[in-house]
């Protein structure tokens, strides 16, 4: 009654179907945002990224649509398994190429299917495909990452293992604006991020946002320089190519956001955001010159105003960052789910992610004590 088909380009998927089944705003899994990544060749068989997205189909119509990618590295996944890959390697067997199903090189959590089935039916068929295309290709695993806790759920197979994360996101408790929410802070933890903020004023410096319409070239050449210079300063190039951001601005720029901060009239640093309607994403940033505490204001502060001020439920800044907490990003489970095809391996990966998940819930634990919130028993200074 069910097929599955795999496709080589986002373009052989019609965009009206595949946003169409996954009904969602979160825009990393929009048609345009794939589309865009391999039209720039940030995604690409030369990248380490082989295109294999799988729709579903009863009968000849699509009911439902899964990312997929070939990949032969793990580069650009936030989810890190080169231990697992060395494990491979010792037993002299190839971890790659293996399966991936992932937003490239975007650690955010959300959708990564789309379907008119009832979710786990939809995921049943996926992963019987899924397991046959491993045996095809001679792929070790098929990875799923920055899953829905739902998905996590309904993949609970024999060769499955749910492997926790952590994060570190903001969450609006109706606040009316800043001082508000700093009003929920020890008194100790305000003065500092007040103090913090202050530096940033007295240096000069302001902040203003590019979004939307506003957005054009001009903006998009300075926000490049500054993405560049970050990669620079690794050793590196940025995964992402121009073109792919020029896309987007044609395609997404209503959910794209710049952030800009100014010095002495002359642009210094930038930030890109992308929303939906409930969430702000912060992904990436550079800055031309080193003014004491630009990062936090620019990629923290900033962001938590306007999720503020737009009435947004979260503000994702993105991956890692135990810095975060005294900011008040509080620490979140984030999933993602691994078939692994040997049954040995299979059992080892389960071992290895519940004893690691013991730890990060131990983490999460201590992470949450330190976060600056004042209990609700402490008396608010007049500071």
């Amino acid at each position: 009654m069910y097929t599955v088909s795999f496709n080589d380009s986002i373009d052989k998927i019609p965009a009206s179907q595949w946003n169409q089944l996954c009904q969602t705003d979160y825009p990393f899994i929009q048609h345009a945002f794939l589309r865009a990544l391999e039209h720039s060749g940030s995604v690409s068989a030369e990248t380490g990224w082989q295109p294999m997205h799988m729709t579903l189909h009863q009968h000849n119509t699509i009911v439902g649509v899964m990312p997929l990618y070939i990949k032969n590295h793990s580069y650009g996944e936030y989810v890190f398994d080169w231990s697992w890959a060395d494990a491979w390697a010792r037993q002299g067997l190839n971890y790659y190429p293996k399966l991936v199903t992932a937003i490239p090189y975007t650690p955010a959590q959300g959708p990564r299917m789309g379907s008119s089935l009832p979710e786990p039916e939809a995921l049943s068929l996926f992963h019987e495909a899924i397991q046959k295309l491993i045996v095809e290709t001679g792929a070790s695993s098929w990875h799923g990452l920055f899953v829905p806790e739902s998905t996590k759920e309904h993949m609970n197979y024999p060769q499955c293992a749910a492997r926790m994360g952590l994060q570190y996101h903001w969450c609006n408790d109706a606040y009316r604006d800043f001082d508000h929410y700093l009003s929920c802070f020890s008194s100790r933890k305000r003065k500092n991020l007040r103090k913090e903020r202050h530096k940033v004023q007295q240096q000069g410096i302001q902040h203003h946002w590019v979004t939307g319409s506003e957005i054009d070239s001009d903006a998009l050449e300075r926000f490049w320089v500054f993405y560049q210079m970050t990669h620079f300063k690794r050793g590196r190039r940025g995964y992402l190519t121009k073109r792919f951001f020029e896309e987007l601005i044609d395609s997404m720029g209503e959910q794209l956001l710049f952030c800009f901060a100014c010095h002495q009239q002359e642009y210094v640093a930038g930030a890109l955001f992308f929303k939906d309607h409930q969430t702000l994403y912060g992904r990436y940033w550079g800055a031309s010159k080193a003014f004491d505490g630009l990062h936090f204001e620019t990629c923290y502060y900033q962001g938590i105003e306007y999720a503020i001020k737009h009435g947004l439920n979260r503000f994702d800044p993105g991956a890692q960052g135990e810095h975060k907490i005294a900011r008040g990003f509080k620490p979140i489970t984030t999933w993602s789910v691994h078939h692994i095809d040997d049954a040995g391996f299979a059992q080892a990966v389960q071992n290895f992610v519940k004893d690691e998940a013991q730890e990060l819930r131990h983490i999460q634990y201590e992470l949450s004590k330190a976060l600056p919130f004042r209990q609700n028993d402490e008396t608010v200074s007049p500071d």
